[in-house]
């Protein structure tokens, strides 16, 4: 057999050279000729020559062939592991530049959009490919209020989306619902669009025809999460099927939630936070509003229930059944 004809990895024996090395083990020694039908003895060294004796070869100890090809694969698997690395280090620019204009079965399950633009560029994409449905939680956002080239572009995105057939639901906090950009996103857009809104709605997110996802990545918005994971979406979209049975609707036909006992419904939401030793501070921040209001709700509420002090108001709200009659109304 010619050396041409026995080539294989050099960390492994055929099965030739398995019976030979065998063979020299048991006798002690081997002619040199009956090592040529396994040449890749002597190259790794399995056998050798004899020291007082050329033509005769002597097998090395199994425990030594061992350590040996071993170290001789992992020396091969760190090699490989640094040709991947040096491989992704190139490429990950490029992917960041790549764009998703095809899916395919090797889209990653989870993506992270390094900017505002890349975010909102991912969501056009998505909502350009989608047609069936669009689910959204949308808390209070002062900034995009102000911005109306954004208000604007996600219009006409929204009214392409709808012009397909698809319908959209979307989530609010209540104190979004006299904010004059949501009464004119409404009052423009045509199709099969609803809304409600709660006292306090989970971050941002976005959900396009089940399939895709989008969540804040960071506290600022400047990452974001693009999530195609089949459990994560389904469970992003149990979680709004459920806040979206406890809302209040707002359109297409808004429903004034009922004053009980001369407390609104805004008061209520914040007897249930102040019982939980929230600050003035925490509970604007989590109903949407400015400290100034929220110390206003306050105020009329201690004056409804005729409290004088924090303290003897935390003890007037659980006295007053208020918020008993609040769970019951859902």
């Amino acid at each position: 057999m010619t050396r041409e004809m026995h080539q294989h990895g050099t960390e492994e024996l055929c099965d030739a050279g398995l019976e030979i090395y065998a063979r020299a083990l048991r006798e002690g020694h081997l002619p040199s000729a009956e090592a040529a039908a396994a040449p890749c003895l002597i190259d790794n060294g399995v056998l050798h020559p004899a020291v007082e004796d050329l033509d005769r070869l002597e097998p090395v100890p199994p425990t030594v062939v061992l350590q040996r090809l071993l170290r001789s694969s992992e020396d091969r698997i760190a090699d490989e592991r640094r040709r991947g690395q040096r491989m992704a280090d190139v490429f990950e620019p490029l992917m960041r530049l790549g764009r998703r204009d095809v899916p395919t079965e090797d889209t990653p399950a989870l993506r992270i959009l390094s900017s505002k633009e890349r975010t909102g560029q991912a969501i056009e994409e998505a909502m350009a490919e989608g047609r069936k449905e669009l689910l959204a939680i949308q808390p209070h956002d002062s900034h995009v209020a102000k911005r109306p080239d954004i208000l604007e572009g996600a219009m006409k995105r929204d009214q392409a989306f709808l012009d397909r057939g698809a319908r959209i639901r979307t989530l609010y906090q209540h104190t979004n619902r006299h904010a004059p950009y949501t009464r004119a996103r409404y009052e423009l857009l045509r199709g099969d669009v609803e809304a409600r809104t709660l006292d306090e709605v989970t971050e941002r997110l976005i959900i396009v025809d089940r399939t895709v996802a989008f969540i804040p990545a960071s506290a600022d918005r400047s990452l974001a999460l693009e999530v195609r994971h089949p459990a994560l979406i389904a469970y992003f979209a149990n979680t709004f099927d459920r806040l979206w049975h406890l809302a209040t609707p707002m359109h297409p036909q808004a429903v004034r939630q009922p004053t009980l006992n001369g407390i609104t419904p805004r008061q209520r939401a914040i007897a249930a936070l102040l019982i939980e030793g929230h600050t003035d501070t925490d509970i604007a921040d989590r109903l949407g509003m400015n400290v100034r209001t929220a110390r206003v709700h306050i105020a009329k509420l201690a004056a409804t229930l005729g409290s004088e002090s924090r303290a003897q108001l935390g003890y007037l709200i659980a006295e007053s059944g208020i918020l008993r009659q609040r769970d019951g109304d859902q």
